[in-house]
């Protein structure tokens, strides 16, 4: 309001100012004559005024109309000029506005829609490294490999958008399965970009997948160099590197090379089972079993696993049952408390025919971790300690629909494998298998199953004064110890 008031105070101002002063320049005696081409003509000075005035709009109109048609002619002539820059800013503002249309419908998941907009906003932008990229992804939306891939080729031609049409192409190439190819655009992508996730563990993963070890430790140690990953996922990779070029060289007859390639391994990660266990049996054939236990007993530490008891009884196969139970307490006597010792302890004491001991070891596992290998083992001491046929059959049945227990699983894809490898054999991701419990039973029984330990036989809960060592006849049952194998993790009981 105030403003307002300002301005109309303002204009009447002016207005008085300018009666003001034409009465002022009437009341001014005198004046000018003007003579041309024999034409006189008298101005007062109020006429003399209002003819200054008209002679300058008259001259700055000139001006404005010569530069009005100096424009139309440099327009003409294809020169920049404001028109040309008034239409050059429409069409870019178009092509801006078919840019962001484009993005919005492929973050949508239109593909189709947004390779539409991607073409309109080419023929509107000079702007290639945008527009192209729009491009590219909107074709692979759409499932247009060819354009996509095409697009992607135009990428590599500018600095700016060379590593991003590198990456495409590669995905391109895994998708249609050619891992020769998209190794080789991974490995020029990281080294265009080493700091970048997606591609540098691309490019480990396909390495490692064509056992490319030795490319795929420099790969690991360029990403340790970048900083893009910390110390300690380097060293356990690195171990499982070192280990897979160990089996290598194993399967090639170099032993040595082997043996020293898995003592690094070790080294470099002590609780990769894998490692521990290929170290120490290349000390037991150098008849070094003190190096060998020390191996295996700090990879117990860690996490005890069957095949590293495995292992730990190669050291002395010859020895008899009593012997072994004394040595395995360097073992046993960590982690005492762990299923795996108790199993482990509930073995050796079936191999020695000592069945009460056998069934104190275990415990309660039977009722807090019923799994596939406590009831067998279960079942084996039933059998000997002279347990009915059905006691035996109905403990074997339950084990049937039990839980396998610890297994190697895939964290990526929670694949169960059967042996550990350093790439998952399902989703082929790079050290992600893992010794531990699976979610659920891998294995779907039918419907009823559970009622087979009552159709085969009762399960008793027999007590160890009931059962003395030796009580079934040699002949009649026999548990067989599978150390001789090299594996005192599994029995057989045969009848």
């Amino acid at each position: 309001m105030l403003l307002t008031l300002l301005k109309l105070l303002a204009f009447v101002v002016v207005v008085m100012a300018i009666a003001y002063g034409a009465v002022w320049l009437m009341n001014v005696e005198g004046g000018a004559t003007v003579t041309m081409a024999g034409y006189e003509v008298t101005l007062t000075t109020l006429q003399l005024a209002i003819a200054f005035v008209v002679l300058v709009l008259a001259i700055w109109l000139f001006f404005k109309l010569l530069g009005l048609l100096s424009a139309l002619f440099h327009f003409l002539n294809g020169d920049e000029t404001a028109v040309s820059r008034y239409f050059n800013k429409r069409t870019e503002r178009r092509g801006f506005e078919a840019l962001s249309e484009g993005m919005m419908a492929l973050a949508a998941g239109d593909g189709q829609l947004a390779l539409v907009k991607a073409e309109k906003a080419d023929r509107y932008l000079d702007r290639p490294e945008l527009t192209n990229l729009l491009k590219a992804q909107a074709a692979e939306r759409a499932g247009d490999r060819r354009v996509a891939e095409d697009t992607y080729k135009l990428l590599l031609q500018d600095d700016r958008t060379r590593f991003v049409g590198v990456q495409g192409l590669m995905r391109q190439k895994l998708e249609a399965g050619e891992t020769e190819t998209a190794m080789q655009l991974a490995q020029r992508a990281f080294a265009l970009s080493p700091k970048n996730d997606e591609v540098s563990n691309t490019l480990l993963r396909l390495q490692a997948e064509h056992e490319d070890w030795a490319g795929a430790r420099q790969t690991l140690g360029a990403r340790l160099k970048t900083g893009a990953i910390p110390r300690d996922v380097h060293r356990r990779r690195d171990a499982v590197l070192a280990l897979s070029e160990a089996r290598e060289k194993l399967l090639e007859g170099k032993d040595a090379a082997a043996h020293e390639e898995a003592i690094e391994a070790n080294r470099l990660s002590p609780d990769l089972i894998p490692a521990a266990i290929m170290a120490a049996r290349g000390y037991i054939d150098q008849n070094n079993g003190r190096s060998a236990a020390r191996v295996l007993k700090k990879a117990w530490e860690a996490q005890p696993h069957p095949d590293l008891a495995a292992a730990f009884a190669d050291i002395k196969p010859d020895e008899g049952p009593a012997e072994r139970i004394k040595r395995f307490r360097d073992l046993t006597r960590v982690h005492p408390d762990h299923s795996e010792t108790r199993m482990l302890l509930a073995e050796l004491h079936v191999a020695a025919e000592d069945f009460p001991e056998a069934k104190r070891a275990l415990g309660d596992l039977v009722e807090t971790d019923p799994t596939a290998r406590v009831l067998t083992l279960m079942a084996a001491i039933e059998r000997g300690a002279g347990a009915d046929d059905t006691v035996v059959r109905g403990w074997l049945t339950k084990a049937l629909t039990a839980p396998r227990g610890d297994q190697w699983i895939c964290d990526n894809c929670h694949n169960v494998a059967a042996h550990w490898a350093p790439v998952c054999p399902n989703c082929k991701s790079f050290d992600t298998l893992a010794w531990k419990r699976p979610p659920q039973s891998e294995v779907a029984m039918p419907r009823g199953v559970e009622m087979l330990p009552l159709i085969v036989g009762r399960i008793e809960d027999r007590s160890a004064e009931t059962a003395a060592p030796g009580s079934v006849p040699p002949e009649e049952a026999k548990v067989v110890d599978a150390s001789a194998d090299g594996d005192i993790s599994r029995q057989e009981t045969v009848r």
